[in-house]
């Protein structure tokens, strides 16, 4: 689509174009061989202007910065140009991450900015007057906005539009281009600083004593940072003690270099922080140590940076090299990484290389530190808590009460066994029916039992005959093996008779069946003196204690208690301990004695087999007794096994 020219403008047009022409191949040689990002940045935004048709205006926000705020990093044509009215749609780039077209009235354009004349003159409005478009797309690198570009088109139809944000698009590849190296350095460059930082951590690992491990990790460093001479020291009473210098086995504490170089660790100390000569540009000046020093060695660049452990500053390290070579930002932060990596590695070879003695009073400088220093209120007042807690401990009494495990059995407990070798014919109860006295239990097979009744009956029935006939003959002989083989057959038949009689086992009294469940052996033989069942009374149990053996020594016969039931936590039950049991149980890895008690009154809800806890009373004890008694005993225990 082209558009219509006014008469006469043909000439305006032509020198327009020229200058544009120039414009453009400047912006393509600044493009090309500029390689600050701010002249990167100017060139990029001209060119993008130069492609796409009547742009007004352009401009190109770059950041976030440390604030997360967002600045001006391109401004098209003129750089010092107004161009705030187009911060409303940079906003809205950044914030939905995505490019958009914006039609705005003219009248609002103008009040933020002035059209140059030139610019009219060479384009004037083919709007009508009326509108303006904003074309806006942000600058996304890996997942992270990076900035966002807005350019000022004269109102045009949507093709033209959408021609433009694809221009746009395509345009700012170079930007995503230029971000994603940025990127790539900025990475490559910390993984270098990783792999120094974990070689030189390696190097410091590999040493056992303390001097031979900083005197490696001098020379280590020195070699990769390419300084002149690295020095390490550690903290001893509020100074610090040189420890190593790169590439010296001995050193003479007393020489001004030597000298001069603790002092600079000292400074460091004092001042808790890293400190660099010649200072940076967002430093005022260097410290006077350091300063002293850098004169001395010919006016070298210095760094120094604490060792730091658990936020306490145990050392430091310093760093020389030539002044052509000064120390700048990368170098510094690897070097505060170093000194926090470091620092616990050294902290721990020095508590390696401490006696006893100077643990312990390492140890009880560092308490009374914590106590009486200016600083840790929380410790203080926590200690104040434990002193208030113990005195309360020592002074106030208690309850003392043994813990045990408890088991409900019945004070009587009958079992019911097979009175004979048969088949189960039939079950009338289970584990936990209550029963009465005289109530069937369980059935056996009785039809071989009557069988053999009805055997001894006939045999003896004979037998009777016999003895009749032989009396009518008078054969005494007869007379007694016919008398002998009837009492045999009657003894058998009142055998049987025995047998029947208790081929249905019954309940000895009122009780609950306690174990026992033939339901699912119907028709399997049995044993004879197999239990069936077993019968508790319902209306007298007795509590059976477990009870450690290292707290038997505290219960005797007579001591009162309660008890609590899994199934009835709610409820307390008393009860009197009667006897001691002096025979203990292994069970789960220790002793156990088996302690019986009776309950006072007995609950209608109780029954044999439940389990819980029982508290046996002690007595009035201190606290701290109570609470220490067991770690008292058993440290008593060790020492006379190991010291006497």
């Amino acid at each position: 689509m082209s558009w219509p020219r006014e008469v006469g403008s043909e000439a305006i047009y032509a020198q327009a174009d020229g200058s544009r022409a120039k414009d453009d191949a400047s912006a393509w040689d600044q493009f090309a061989s500029d390689a600050s990002t701010t002249g990167f940045c100017t060139s990029w935004l001209a060119i993008l202007c130069s492609q796409v048709e009547h742009v007004n205006g352009a401009l190109l926000v770059l950041g976030p910065d440390a604030g997360g705020a967002y600045s001006a990093a391109a401004v098209w044509p003129d750089p010092g140009r107004n161009m705030q009215y187009l911060g409303a749609a940079a906003e809205r780039a950044l914030t939905e991450r995505r490019g958009f077209v914006e039609n705005v009235l003219k009248e609002r354009r103008r009040v933020a900015h002035r059209v140059s004349a030139e610019r009219r003159r060479a384009a004037p409005a083919r709007d009508g007057g009326q509108k303006a478009s904003l074309v806006a797309y942000p600058i996304e690198v890996a997942g992270r906005v990076h900035g966002a570009v807005i350019l000022d088109i004269v109102h045009s139809p949507a093709p033209k539009l959408q021609h433009a944000l694809r221009l746009v698009h395509w345009g700012s590849a170079w930007l995503v281009d230029r971000f994603r190296q940025q990127l790539l350095g900025e990475q490559h460059a910390a993984s270098l600083r990783l792999v120094i930082a974990s070689e030189v951590i390696a190097t410091a690992l590999q040493e056992p004593r303390l001097g031979a491990c900083a005197l490696a990790v001098a020379n280590e460093l020195a070699g990769r940072l390419g300084c002149e001479r690295v020095g390490l020291g550690l903290e001893k009473r509020s100074s610090i003690v040189l420890a190593a210098i790169s590439h010296s086995a001995a050193f003479d504490a007393r020489s001004d270099l030597v000298r001069l170089l603790v002092e600079a660790m000292d400074e460091v100390l004092d001042l808790d922080m890293a400190i660099i000569h010649p200072p940076q540009d967002n430093e005022a000046v260097g410290a006077l140590a350091h300063a002293a020093l850098s004169r001395a060695r010919g006016e070298a660049a210095v760094l120094s940076v604490p060792l730091v452990n658990d936020g306490s500053v145990i050392g430091a390290m310093t760093f020389e090299r030539s002044r052509e070579r000064p120390f700048d930002s990368a170098e510094l932060e690897l070097c505060k990484t170093l000194g926090l990596l470091l620092g616990p590695v050294l902290e721990l070879k020095l508590m390696a290389e401490r006696g006893l003695r100077e643990r312990t009073m390492s140890g009880v400088r560092e308490g009374a530190a914590l106590l009486f220093g200016p600083r840790h209120p929380g410790f203080k007042l926590g200690a104040l808590v434990a002193l208030a807690v113990v005195l309360v401990l020592c002074v106030a009494d208690g309850d003392y009460r043994v813990t045990t495990k408890t088991v409900i059995e019945g004070a009587v407990q009958r079992a019911m066994v097979a009175p004979f070798q048969g088949y189960v014919a039939e079950s009338l109860v289970r584990a936990g029916d209550n029963v009465k006295a005289g109530q069937p239990l369980a059935r056996l097979e009785e039809r071989e039992l009557r069988l053999e009744r009805t055997r001894w009956a006939s045999e003896a029935e004979q037998a009777h005959r016999k003895y009749r006939q032989a009396a009518a003959l008078q054969e005494r002989a007869a007379m007694a093996v016919v008398a002998a083989q009837g009492d045999q057959a009657e003894a058998q038949l009142a055998l049987v008779e025995e047998r029947l009689a208790r081929a249905t086992l019954k309940a000895p009294f009122d009780g609950v069946v306690v174990t026992g469940d033939l339901s699912q052996l119907l028709g399997s033989p049995v044993e004879q003196g197999k239990v069936l069942f077993e019968v508790a009374p319902l209306d007298a149990y007795r509590v059976v204690l477990n009870v450690d053996e290292r707290d038997i020594a505290q219960v005797r016969r007579g001591q009162r208690g309660e008890l609590a039931l899994s199934g009835m936590p709610s409820e307390r039950l008393a009860f009197t301990v009667r006897q001691v049991t002096p025979v203990s149980t292994p069970q789960d890895g220790r002793n156990y004695f088996r302690v019986e008690a009776q309950l006072d009154q007995a609950s209608v809800r109780l029954r044999p087999g439940m389990e819980g806890i029982g508290k046996v009373d002690g007595g009035q004890r201190k606290l701290i007794w109570i609470w220490t008694h067991n770690l008292v005993d058993w440290l008593r225990l060790w020492t006379w096994k190991w010291l006497w």
